[in-house]
């Protein structure tokens, strides 16, 4: 596809980032010292909004179109990674990685093939529905930063990243310079010390309130694909979303013409939409996927990208 000029909304973009990181602040501090569940609860449930917004910006930023400046973007992006928490760098590589491996048979989360277990198919596509998947992506954090040749180890590649699906990110992952990757895991670290520190946390609320963003975030990570054609760059869904959700997911489920528009902001995404592109709702993929996975169609599966092209 032809590259499409958009312009970046640079400004836009860090007067909404102040903005969701200090809602983001707040609502972990009244989780934190608030002493009615109901206002315990109203933070963690805003809080699973506001930290989706962050992690949109970070995709933006991980795309390099969250700031036409790439010192700002890339600066940017390694604060935002910190509210997730994962590293910057970690997550370019891996959703690179995704943009080229789409619903091809290494990157297939609701579909069992011929020689794969049903039972660890579905068991990933629960880690995905009850926020395991999101505790994930922090855990392999720490382990980067405690021991970062793990990852080019040739048993946790073949072992723990394959048991869980992983070992195509692990292998590209493993490339990558272990200095700058450390020191944006250190970076990630530092946000989340702060954060105990200067609101005094308490671990129960963070845990409450970053659970109920876990379960959030990894509601759409898959919904946004599965039971879309096993083709790499159509295999998406442009979602319906609750009109907040679409706003502080900033667009985020316009995920095909995002597949299709890599590089194009995600201001300009709805104006994409083809007229007879499908708009299923998101509760119907939803709540499909608490059936686990289904036999994958029969056919080959679409040849990974090259690279990452705009």
């Amino acid at each position: 596809m032809k590259p499409l000029c958009h312009p970046i909304p640079g400004r836009l973009n860090l007067l909404i980032g102040m903005v969701a990181i200090t809602a983001s602040m707040g609502c972990l501090w009244v989780a934190s010292h608030a002493h009615s569940w109901w206002w315990i609860a109203s933070a963690c449930v805003l809080f699973s909004y506001t930290n989706n917004t962050i992690f949109s910006l970070h995709h933006e930023a991980v795309h390099r179109i969250f700031h036409p400046n790439p010192r700002i973007n890339d600066v940017a992006g390694i604060l935002l990674a910190g509210f997730f928490p994962t590293i910057f760098s970690v997550q370019r590589i891996s959703h690179f990685g995704h943009h080229r491996r789409n619903r091809t048979d290494e990157e297939l989360y609701d579909y069992v093939l011929p020689h794969q277990s049903w039972w660890l198919k579905t068991y990933w596509i629960y880690c995905l529905l009850t926020g395991f998947y999101w505790a994930i992506i922090p855990f392999a954090m720490l382990v980067y930063l405690a021991c970062p040749w793990a990852y080019r180890s040739r048993w946790f590649q073949e072992g723990p990243a394959r048991w869980w699906g992983f070992r195509p990110f692990v292998l590209d992952i493993a490339q990558a310079p272990i200095g700058r990757v450390w020191f944006e895991g250190l970076c990630s670290l530092a946000v989340q010390v702060v954060l105990f520190a200067s609101l005094d946390l308490s671990p129960l609320a963070w845990l409450l309130c970053y659970w109920s963003f876990g379960l959030n975030w990894s509601s759409v990570q898959y919904s946004d694909h599965a039971g879309s054609p096993r083709d790499v760059i159509e295999g998406a869904w442009n979602l319906r979303f609750w009109p907040f959700a679409r706003w502080t997911f900033l667009n985020y489920n316009f995920h095909l013409i995002h597949h299709r528009y890599p590089n194009v902001p995600w201001i300009h995404l709805p104006k994409l939409v083809a007229p007879n592109d499908a708009n299923p709702s998101f509760w119907s993929i939803y709540l499909r996927l608490w059936l686990g996975a289904q036999p994958a169609p029969t056919g080959p599966s679409p040849q990974p990208l090259d690279e990452l092209k705009p």
